[in-house]
């Protein structure tokens, strides 16, 4: 019997991901480009923990007008444990969406929070229907959010330059934790992980390193 995917070596390992065994070699290769990995399979898990991703060059950061200090991020706690929360449910919830849908769909809420911050309501919404899904629900909950706040204190205290600021956090973070697998989860694995989603309760906002 030989590996499926290679055809050649003999498997050693349970995939989850196919649902079938393989061999090492076809494990570390196809591993998040060809093979939907489980968040929770151990070899994933265990690569994890070697795994070095590319580091972010400051100067090469999108939208570097804007910026995203601890003072902020700390003003604004709740604000983006609401919406990261939102974007990871939205994408557990969105079959097939990797990283790099999530990383799309922030480039347009970005380049849309801009255009309400000129004064023009342009949506500019991700060609990816992955995307498009997670783009959508990341937009339904900045109205949700100013709903409870208004409920709270009797009025909305959140601008759309914060959200924009929140949104810009987000994408900076998700080109920080790109480890370059077409199907990656190492961003949403990390976003779980923070702001909860699931059974995964949220972790306290001071632990967060920013990027």
């Amino acid at each position: 019997m030989s590996c499926p995917l290679c055809t050649v070596r003999r498997p050693r390992r349970f995939c989850p991901g196919l649902g079938k065994d393989i061999c090492a070699l076809c494990c570390g290769a196809e591993r998040e480009v060809t093979v939907d990995c489980p968040l929770d399979c151990e070899y994933l898990r265990e690569a994890r923990k070697h795994e070095k991703l590319a580091p972010l060059d400051a100067e090469r950061l999108p939208n570097r007008d804007i910026r995203v200090s601890d003072d902020f991020l700390k003003a604004h706690e709740q604000l983006a444990a609401f919406l990261g929360q939102a974007v990871v449910n939205a994408a557990f919830g969105t079959p097939g969406a990797a990283d790099l849908d999530v990383r799309e769909a922030m480039e347009s809420l970005v380049r849309t929070y801009r255009t309400l911050e000129s004064g023009v309501v342009y949506e500019t919404r991700p060609a990816g229907p992955l995307a498009a899904a997670i783009f959508d629900a990341a937009q339904a909950a900045v109205p949700e959010f100013r709903r409870l706040e208004q409920e709270q204190f009797g009025m909305s205290r959140t601008r759309d330059a914060d959200v924009l600021g929140i949104w810009v956090f987000l994408q900076r973070l998700g080109l920080a934790n790109d480890n370059g697998r077409r199907r990656g989860r190492t961003f949403l694995d990390l976003l779980r992980e923070f702001y909860g989603g699931g059974t995964t309760p949220p972790r306290p906002m001071s632990s967060l390193i920013l990027p």
